[in-house]
């Protein structure tokens, strides 16, 4: 069917549709969904098995919810969120009270006072993009919102490699490709590896999952591929890696230690850092021990990382000579001082003298996302355009709990100093900081300062049972898109599939309706509906197409089709390859116009923590007697983030219906641990239960627990207890502080813990069921 036009989600015959793990095809079978890969996919993400009992999920929230406390007593600070009952409403009662609070803020407080909560992984569709529907509604019924820059993954990075070499697009996604390591590369020196878990994920879709292939046809001609991680699992086998088990967080002292025995042994390109380089003499002074009597050498590094200084000594020598190219996976930067890995890697690529060329030089973050490593699409992909915020005022999108505890307190970013915002109404579509954000306990205490938060969501999450307003809305199955991204040439037609769950409406349904009760409906929808959006949208593909003389049907021959294979551009290299050509011509967009090794606007910051030029800075959360293991809490290879947890294929990998954590079985055996016990990690933070499960594929001293599970908190005697999770979130474990004052990144990936057996009864996991509801008889809330 076309948008705008009677459907039959009934129907049996599989239509296509895209998620940001992969394009798949669906039907709705007999009250069920039946899924299965794009046929042109060498290598489909069994993500999408998620979907398959995500519809009618105990989980879903099937109709419009609202706190009782915030019913009872109005608007303000509320110790009961996340621990109150709810109450079913109407959608037309929910949304006048919605409209009326909506009101009241902005005339109030101003639209200074609303932050507009999303971070865009809810959909790959172009349209109902949860992020830009709801800040687009945001910027025309309230003229602005509060908003976040950068994001969790890559906060540190995003800042400072516009400061050493060009923006984060231009060093990810335009820079070396797949296409070049499989010919051209001869070592593959990966910090925090190329975990396929994480390349199996693209927003916006991906059609053709290439990343194992590429690695075993490099591998096969004899490319060599280094993995230093504490993690065996973080290089697939095909690439057949060798495994430097590197104490979680060292690995800047391990580039400083290479860079030093290039360049006390003359293996170093100087040619290359004296035409292409600023900042070398300053930086050569720190790492020969001149600036601060400390010589960085493999001896000085040995201890640090946990590598043997003999081995660090061949992997530098092995280098030179080399078609070399150093990744660093975004994990790195997930930590204190994570300015640092990002900004050495790219030193120690300038140094081997391989930057900008084919397959060689530093391509930061390649095997983290699937856009990394693609060629880009020569025609554009449209969005739906958000507006203009008329606020200025923001927050590095890891700080929101600094804001709301802190307001009007200054804090540092990037060479200035801003002031928290005093937010009185948060408004999320579209994520679920409850797993992204750390330090739950505290982020909770901050959500309770709130006077209203309002939440879409499509299941139960920690974050709508801390809402005061839940609005059901749809899921990607349940309504019509467009999926593309700039990377992948397939656009998909993203068929409905199946009806929407309960009540659940689309967000751009939702936020019509509440713009016409504020009198901007004209302005949020420019008097189109979905479909006709989708129209529009395409429209700008379509006239790109017919420009370069190639196919450009008419939307509704693209629909029928349901799908359409754009151009992409050439393999030039991007920025990196056209400066290297040529550097006068083409210069960085860096203060001197060349690679910055050492930065003297950084410098000039007064940064402790984050200095001049890269330099080892030791995490302060780090073990101890007290909490003696790294937890690394990466990303979870069975979901994307926290999304559909409940999905078969995150459920089914879980056990015990918990969880899973991985530990040596060095670790285990001093702590009387088995394979398959019940394991409580704990520190001054918080705690959590998980399953374990022994591996000698993990650094002894570390504990491997990802992200994702729904946060599941025992009941609290009261607000001052530390947050004991059943499920095994192991935010409640890590902390909330930022990577440096530069950047103000999210430090999510390693802390200390303490690890024993449970051997109290097991309490039962409750993440998936719906919170109590209470009976209406309640009395109306105060205008």
């Amino acid at each position: 069917m076309k948008p705008d036009s009677p459907s039959d989600p009934s129907l049996a015959t599989m239509r296509p549709h895209s998620a940001h793990w992969g394009v798949f095809q669906a039907a709705w079978r007999d009250g069920a969904l039946a899924v299965r890969p794009h046929p042109g996919d060498p290598d489909p993400n069994p993500l999408i098995d998620n979907l398959t009992d995500a519809v009618g999920h105990r989980a879903r929230v099937t109709t419009p919810m609202v706190r009782r406390g915030w019913l009872e007593r109005g608007p303000g600070p509320d110790d009961r969120r996340g621990r109150d009952d709810f109450v079913a409403m109407p959608w037309d009662e929910v949304l006048d009270r919605l409209a009326a609070e909506l009101v009241r803020v902005r005339d109030r407080h101003g639209p200074e006072a609303v932050f507009g909560g999303s971070y865009g992984w809810s959909s790959a569709g172009r349209f109902h993009h949860a992020q830009s529907q709801v800040h687009r509604f945001l910027n025309t019924a309230l003229g602005g919102y509060v908003r976040s820059v950068n994001s969790y993954s890559a906060g540190a990075s995003a800042v400072i490699l516009p400061h050493i070499l060009g923006s984060m697009d231009d060093v990810a996604r335009r820079n070396v490709t797949w296409e070049q390591v499989v010919a051209h590369t001869d070592v593959v020196l990966s910090f925090g590896g190329m975990a396929l878990k994480n390349s199996r994920v693209a927003s916006g879709g991906i059609s053709r999952h290439i990343e194992r292939e590429s690695m075993a046809r490099a591998a096969a001609r004899g490319c060599r591929f280094v993995s230093i991680s504490p993690l065996r699992g973080d290089m697939p086998l095909e690439s057949r890696a060798e495994w430097l088990a590197i104490v979680p967080g060292t690995d800047t002292a391990l580039m400083l230690a290479l860079a030093y025995v290039l360049a006390t042994e003359g293996l170093h390109d100087r040619g290359f850092l004296a035409e292409f380089c600023d900042g070398w003499e300053t930086f050569e002074a720190y790492l020969l021990g001149r600036a601060d009597g400390v010589p960085k050498t493999p001896a000085w590094a040995a201890p640090i990382c946990g590598l043997p200084a003999d081995a660090i000594q061949d992997l530098a020598r092995s280098l030179a000579g080399k078609r070399v190219l150093v990744t660093v996976a975004h994990a790195l930067q997930r930590a204190e001082h994570g300015e640092q890995p990002v900004w050495m890697g790219a030193v120690l690529a300038a140094m081997l003298g391989q930057i900008g060329l084919p397959g060689g030089g530093y391509a930061y973050a390649l095997g983290t996302l699937a856009h990394y490593g693609k060629r880009m699409n020569a025609v554009p992909i449209a969005a739906l355009p958000q507006g203009t915020n008329g606020v200025k005022a923001f927050i590095p999108v890891a700080r929101i709990a600094d804001m709301l505890l802190h307001p009007g307190e200054p804090f540092d970013y990037n060479g200035k100093r801003h002031a928290y915002p005093h937010i009185r109404l948060a408004y999320w579509a579209g994520g679920n900081p409850f797993h992204h954000h750390q330090d739950l306990g505290r982020l909770a205490r901050a959500f309770r300062t709130l006077d209203t938060f309002v939440v879409h969501e499509l299941g139960w999450t920690a974050t709508a049972r801390h809402a005061d307003i839940v609005l059901p809305c749809t899921m990607t199955v349940e309504r019509e898109d467009i999926g593309a991204a700039p990377t992948d040439p397939l656009m998909v037609a993203m068929h409905r599939i199946a009806p929407p769950h309960g009540q659940a409406r689309d967000d751009y349904d939702i936020f019509t309706d509440l713009s016409e009760r504020l009198g901007t409906r004209q302005a949020y929808t420019e008097g189109r509906t979905s479909g006709q959006w989708l129209r529009h949208l395409y429209e700008r593909t379509r006239a790109a197409l017919q420009e370069r003389g190639l196919d450009a049907p008419d939307f509704d021959t693209f629909w029928a089709r349901g799908e359409l294979v754009l151009p992409q551009q050439d393999d030039d290299g991007g920025i990196l390859r056209a400066f290297r050509d040529d550097p006068a011509g083409k210069p960085l967009p860096t203060p001197s116009g060349r690679i910055q090794i050492a930065s003297p606007v950084v410098a000039g910051f007064g940064y402790t923590d984050c200095p001049g030029h890269p330099a080892w800075l030791p995490a302060s959360d780090a073990p101890s007697a007290d909490h003696p293991l790294y937890l690394v809490a990466n990303q979870p290879a069975t979901r994307l983030h926290s999304q559909l947890d409940f999905g078969a294929h995150s459920a089914a990998n879980k056990r015990r219906g918990r969880e899973v954590c991985t530990m040596h079985p060095d670790d285990a055996q001093a702590r009387g641990i088995r394979e398959g016990d019940i394991v409580e990690l704990y520190n001054e933070r918080g705690r959590c239960l998980a399953c374990v499960t022994l591996s000698d594929g993990v650094r002894p001293g570390v504990v491997r627990l990802p992200t994702g599970a729904w946060y599941d908190p025992a009941p609290e005697p009261d607000a001052s207890s530390l947050p004991f999770c059943m499920h095994g979130n192991p935010n409640v474990l890590t902390r909330d502080v930022g990577t440096s004052a530069l950047a103000q990144g999210c430090t999510g990936q390693l802390t200390a813990v303490q690890a024993r057996r449970y051997d109290g009864p097991t309490p039962p996991v409750r993440a998936y069921d719906p919170p109590p509801a209470a009976t209406r008889q309640l009395p109306q809330a105060a205008s």
